[in-house]
């Protein structure tokens, strides 16, 4: 693959000067850079894969300019700098893209290369999330329940959960679950049924808060039958939380606090043959967790 995008990407001034409408090169450039950047059929060199970025970002093309912000906003191939991150996202979401969109409304919601205002965020992620992009969707929800950039509407933020999670937003599937599960949010009715199935699918991708919660309805029995087990399993996941090494013992320097306490407090009313059984069970889970996982999603845009 990397080496037709080459032949491809390397057209750029044949096809530059003819009158052919179309400018696929450009298109093969942000595709050869993102063969650099996740090292696939050449060697992995971030340097490489924003010279072909740029190369494609300078000529318009909105998902290498949005690819070239990225570079620039963690410093990978060039030096850390939040300006040029939010001089690229702003061209490509000029253009409609979803991702630069999204990543320009996380600049703006930070102070990053711009003075932090809300309301930029708010529009901007606006913007992507009405094209359906899950992690705007996500942090439309956020802004809403805050009170961020647009007036506080709990029902508004359920909507744009609601449409995260529904897509596979961890994120957003525990703050669905967190607003079915306390009865906290006007418009909003406590529902602990609910609750535990948005937990359980962010649980499942490894959400350790999520996980932490599931396991608290299971000790309380809430929207589950009552299962002390079941809630050591969640728990003692959530507080290895990832550590393949260690995440079977009870104490991880770096582990979920909340998970911790949690722990103890499972500890004290367990016995012996239950704790086995709860290790045994955060186990499977782990195992069945790691099969689940899709492949990690790129931070830049693919071919």
């Amino acid at each position: 693959a990397a080496k037709w995008f080459r032949k491809a990407a390397e057209q750029e001034h044949q096809r530059r000067y003819s009158s052919h409408p179309f400018r696929y090169y450009r298109v093969a450039q942000n595709s050869l850079g993102w063969m650099y950047y996740n090292g696939e059929g050449v060697p992995q060199d971030y340097e490489e894969a924003v010279k072909w970025y740029r190369k494609a970002a300078e000529q318009g093309l909105a998902m290498a300019q949005n690819n070239l912000g990225l570079m620039y906003c963690n410093g990978k191939g060039v030096p850390q700098d939040y300006e040029e991150a939010v001089k690229w996202y702003r061209k490509a979401a000029e253009q409609g893209n979803a991702f630069a969109q999204n990543n320009l409304g996380e600049m703006y919601r930070k102070g990053h290369g711009v003075p932090q205002d809300h309301g930029e965020a708010f529009k901007w992620w606006r913007k992507a999330a009405e094209q359906g992009f899950p992690s705007a969707q996500a942090n439309l929800g956020a802004m809403y329940a805050k009170g961020e950039g647009v007036p506080q509407d709990d029902v508004e933020a359920m909507k744009w959960f609601r449409k995260a999670a529904e897509q596979g937003d961890d994120t957003a599937q525990y703050n669905l679950g967190a607003m079915y599960a306390y009865a906290k949010w006007e418009g909003v009715p406590q529902d602990d049924v609910e609750a535990v199935k948005w937990f359980r699918k962010a649980a499942e991708q490894g959400d350790a808060d999520a996980q932490v919660n599931l396991a608290s309805m299971y000790h309380f029995g809430r929207g589950v039958t009552r299962d002390k087990v079941e809630a050591y399993a969640w728990v003692l996941l959530a507080k290895a939380n990832g550590d393949e090494e260690a995440w079977l013992r009870l104490a991880i320097a770096n582990g979920n606090e909340k998970a911790s306490k949690a722990v103890s407090n499972l500890e004290k009313d367990l016995t012996a043959e239950q704790m086995e059984k709860g290790q045994a069970r955060a186990a499977e889970l782990h195992r069945l967790i790691e099969e689940r996982k899709e492949n990690p999603k790129p931070s830049v845009e693919s071919p």
